[in-house]
């Protein structure tokens, strides 16, 4: 997390902020809390998105879809959102776990009982958000939070309903993580539903498991063509789990597992559950779990240079100079639990 600027506000709606957790080519995201003392995610767009009606309608959307999609399955739930502000932003709960892309990056692959559980927990998230209706579209790395108690999906902002009436795209445009997308969501071709996501998760679980993504590539032309035409890079995995990823990574969407038939797979008759809880982080994760959320309790927000502390230049309700909204980037740096 990152020190408030001057240019940052100090207050959003209710929310007193903490400080910087990323930002994107949507906007920014900041650590918040509640009157009550709730750590929340606060997402704000840029200033030259909220003058764009089509953004503004999508906007709404995406917080709707974010709303239903919290009520389903366990994740960052929307607690409050302003899509009419000056600035729209949205506030949600703060997931008190690092980023899978940082746990890895920190403390190397997760041994092969946790990537089942990971698997069986995004699985059966993705199940119960398909049958709501909507698709995430951008399942990678940094959209999955490691908790004590299991993984959390999260930023369903660019979440879309299936039957169309909530389109995001417009012709020859993908929305998502290259490396990460489906080759139908890479073409940009329109008609990605739910098998989209079972191949992001295969790429996830991919990664999760050897440190290294399925599909290499120095650019995003170089990962799209990948995803499109070569197949995953899987070495470092074998047996039953190598099957199951590389059956989520079929080119052909039809050929991919629903993703009830990869969390039975994965964790049996006693789903999810019987997989995560307590102990299925490595040790050292734990810790940097357990320490994150004792550190939040004592945090509190500091002054920009030149500015009294509770001070900022936009009084609340104003609006802030910028940050994330329906579509946030992953955050840059570290920022776990920004959701």
């Amino acid at each position: 997390m990152q020190p408030l600027e001057a240019g940052d506000p100090r207050t959003l709606g209710a929310y007193r902020l903490l400080g910087r957790l990323g930002s994107g080519g949507m906007g920014r995201v900041y650590l918040g809390r509640s009157p009550g003392g709730r750590t929340v995610a606060v997402k704000v767009v840029h200033p030259h998105f909220a003058g764009d009606d089509d953004f503004l309608v999508r906007f709404r959307r995406e917080v709707d879809a974010a709303r239903r999609a919290g009520e389903a399955v366990r994740t960052a739930p929307v607690l409050d959102a302003d899509p009419d502000a000056p600035l729209p932003w949205v506030a949600t709960g703060y997931v008190a776990g690092p980023p899978l892309h940082h746990a890895v990056a920190g403390h190397g692959p997760l041994p092969e009982p946790a990537v089942r559980a990971l698997g069986a927990g995004l699985a059966e998230a993705l199940a119960a958000v398909h049958r709501l209706g909507l698709v995430h579209r951008d399942v990678k790395p940094s959209n999955v939070l490691l908790t004590l108690d299991g993984p959390s999906l999260i930023d369903f902002g660019i979440a879309r309903a299936t039957d169309g009436t909530a389109s995001l795209t417009s012709t020859g445009v993908s929305i998502g993580s290259p490396g990460y997308m489906s080759p139908e969501q890479a073409l940009g071709r329109g008609g990605v539903g739910p098998p989209s996501d079972v191949f992001s998760l295969g790429a996830v679980l991919a990664y999760a498991a050897t440190a290294h993504a399925p599909f290499p590539g120095d650019s995003s032309a170089a990962l799209l063509y990948h995803v499109v035409h070569e197949d995953p890079e899987l070495h470092d995995l074998s047996g039953p789990l190598r099957e199951l990823v590389a059956g989520c990574l079929a080119k052909d969407p039809a050929a991919r597992p629903a993703p009830e038939e990869v969390a039975g797979r994965l964790a049996g008759e006693g789903g999810a559950a019987a997989l995560s809880g307590t102990g299925w982080l490595p040790p050292a994760l734990v810790e940097q779990v357990s320490r994150r959320a004792v550190e939040l309790l004592h945090l509190e927000p500091e002054p920009a240079a030149g500015q009294p502390s509770g001070q900022g230049p936009d009084a609340p309700g104003e609006g802030p100079p910028g940050g994330p909204a329906g579509r946030p980037e992953a955050p840059q740096g570290p920022a776990p639990g920004a959701a």
